[in-house]
């Protein structure tokens, strides 16, 4: 009998086509209605019914009732961080279902992966912290340095209080346009969230795209330098 793992259960649950877009505009970070979610997939309310319970069940769903409204989202940071991973090894291979549009550049150049920065954005300002000193590359994990506490609270950062998270402070995350490493884990919500705090950064409707604003956008390419 074979022992271990068994990841054919979890292929089986993304390998549909329906539940893989469902689950890929769940990335964005967004709660989303059943509703929603069919129109992701392209299906019926009462196939997508269906699916939902399946994900649910197979841990890579979540779901929470406000009134008479369900809302889904990933189950946690580890299933977006798959699903992420996967859509970088479907680029690489060539596996693409459209031909790229109006909205990749936005989405290329910024956009939310699951609640942290991702796109050339957010491939950027890791390589930056790394080339500054504030983060320590160590094999695949990440570090925060003394300099990189330091640093960081200049911009309103407390990695202290991070540190007391359960939650990793810093990992890297394979960014499927980039395919190089961007920066996740509460460290990486921390500077989103204080980049839409300081009005550099809005998030777009019904998309995974962000807007930097011109001010947000000169602001930040100041504070994540890259040598040419």
């Amino acid at each position: 009998m074979k022992e271990g793992p068994d990841i054919a259960q979890i292929g089986a649950l993304i390998g549909d086509p329906a539940r893989a877009n469902m689950l890929a505009a769940l990335t964005g970070g967004r709660a989303l209605t059943a509703t929603e979610l069919a129109a992701a997939g392209g299906i019926t309310l009462q196939t997508a019914s269906t699916h939902l319970s399946k994900l649910e069940t197979g841990g890579l769903l979540a779901q929470r009732k406000q009134g008479r409204h369900r809302y889904f989202t990933l189950a946690d940071e580890a299933v977006a961080r798959l699903i992420e991973s996967m859509m970088g090894l479907a680029a690489s291979r060539g596996h693409l279902r459209h031909q790229p549009g109006p909205k990749d550049p936005a989405l290329r150049k910024a956009r939310i992966c699951y609640d942290h920065l991702a796109g050339d954005f957010g491939v950027r300002m890791l390589d930056s912290l790394v080339a500054s000193g504030a983060i320590d590359a160590i094999g695949d994990g990440l570090a925060v340095t003394a300099k990189g506490e330091s640093d960081l609270q200049c911009i309103g950062i407390d990695v202290g209080s991070l540190k007391s998270s359960r939650r990793p402070l810093c990992r890297s995350c394979l960014d499927w346009s980039e395919r190089r490493a961007h920066l996740a884990g509460s460290l990486g919500r921390a500077l989103l969230s204080n980049f839409m705090e300081k009005g550099w950064v809005r998030r777009m409707p019904e998309s995974r795209s962000v807007v930097f604003s011109p001010e947000g956008e000169r602001q930040f390419l100041k504070l994540f330098p890259l040598e040419n």
